[in-house]
């Protein structure tokens, strides 16, 4: 049976799960184990807790949801809590990989798993991030001969790239006009008498962090004293990765049967499932968003849905809501909405890895609230 090493588990979570789409604030990735080591196991867990590293078999990889160190540490002595777990994972050969707020985002991700969970149809993202890097727009004016020059030093610059092809522009041309005045030294024409030059009207777009390369490139290659161009900053289209998800049932039914459904379907806790709307308002289009979801209040009140099902709803944001808003709130136990993307994550591992590598999702409840009131 072929070894799979640690690098290539990555590889392959961190293809699912693009690093790039963790927030700022989020720390993802691997936490501990060395890249080169074969890896006997996965164990898939929405937190490492002390009950699940128990369950990690040697020489297996834990993969968490939640970072064990998302907020800066100075020791992880073992000494204290997570340190403990660090020296535990480090002498038994085994590894931590955290897929956060990049698995969040990613699709399918977490919120995708959610809706699965549900038995609902996902149509579109709640929040979407957008389709790559913010672009520029350049607007060139150049005479029709020097147009060339000025397109490659632009191009070698980093501009005119458009997916897979490179070297992308439009020209049209034009007539330009200009009157070099006192002080200046024209390459056409001469001072105190107006020009006019033909020049190409030559279009391209280039990242936003190559905006300083690409004018140096431009007025590198450009003849003019004083290069006339435009610079435009678009909008980039939203892609299908982000935050949320929309998604419709297979029927409409009444908010009541509706989380009776969500109910049913995710692990039970003692936070439960509680729920603030109409009970017989008609449900067909829902807004989902694993974890803590009320930051995307607004977004779900644009959204066309008549319930929302995320976690950690709080008093003031949730209230806010429902002055505004006549979509239904369905709050369940954070640890719960994030639990379905454990069978997600394991089921993209067996697919790649087959009978190669087993793939555990731990039984261990982890959410932190754990006394039901009587």
């Amino acid at each position: 049976m072929a070894s799979v090493r640690l690098i290539d588990l990555i590889d392959v979570l961190e293809a699912a799960y693009p690093p790039a789409l963790a927030q700022g604030w989020d720390s993802v990735g691997l936490v501990c184990g060395d890249p080169s080591e074969p890896v006997e196991s996965v164990t898939v867990a929405v937190d490492a807790t002390a009950e699940v590293v128990a369950q990690v078999p040697e020489r297996g990889l834990l993969l968490a949801h939640h970072p064990l160190l998302l907020r800066g540490v100075d020791t992880v002595s073992a000494g204290t809590a997570k340190g403990a777990l660090i020296h535990s994972l480090i002498r038994s050969g085994r590894s931590l990989f955290t897929a956060h707020t990049n698995a969040d985002s990613a699709s399918p991700g977490v919120s995708d798993a959610l809706a699965d969970a549900l038995g609902l149809e996902v149509c579109e993202v709640l929040s979407p991030v957008a389709a790559g890097p913010p672009l520029d727009k350049w607007v060139v004016y150049v005479p029709a001969e020097n147009a060339e020059a000025v397109r490659s030093a632009m191009f070698a610059a980093g501009a005119g790239h458009i997916g897979d092809y490179s070297q992308c522009s439009w020209s049209v041309p034009g007539t330009g006009q200009f009157l070099p005045g006192e002080g200046a030294s024209p390459a056409i024409g001469a001072v105190g008498t107006v020009e006019h030059v033909a020049e190409d009207r030559v279009e391209m777009v280039a990242p936003v962090a190559r905006r300083s390369a690409v004018a140096a490139g431009l007025r590198s290659a450009h003849p003019y004293e004083e290069p006339a161009f435009d610079l435009i900053a678009l909008q980039s289209p939203p892609g299908d990765v982000g935050l949320g998800r929309i998604a419709t049932l297979p029927e409409p039914e009444p908010l009541a049967a509706f989380v009776s459904r969500v109910r049913a379907a995710l692990p039970a806790t003692s936070w439960g499932v509680r729920a603030a709307g109409d009970p017989a308002t008609t449900v067909s289009r829902v807004a989902v968003c694993g974890g803590a979801g009320d930051s995307l209040l607004a977004e779900v009140s644009a959204s066309g849905a008549q319930a929302y099902v995320t976690a950690d709803l709080r008093h003031h944001p949730a209230d806010e809501h429902r002055r505004v808003s006549d979509v239904a709130l369905v709050d369940v136990a954070h640890w719960a909405s994030e639990f379905p993307w454990c069978n997600q994550a394991a089921a993209l591992l067996r697919e790649h890895f087959g009978p190669s590598l087993p793939v555990t999702v731990s039984d261990v409840r982890t959410d932190p609230w754990n006394v039901e009131g009587c």
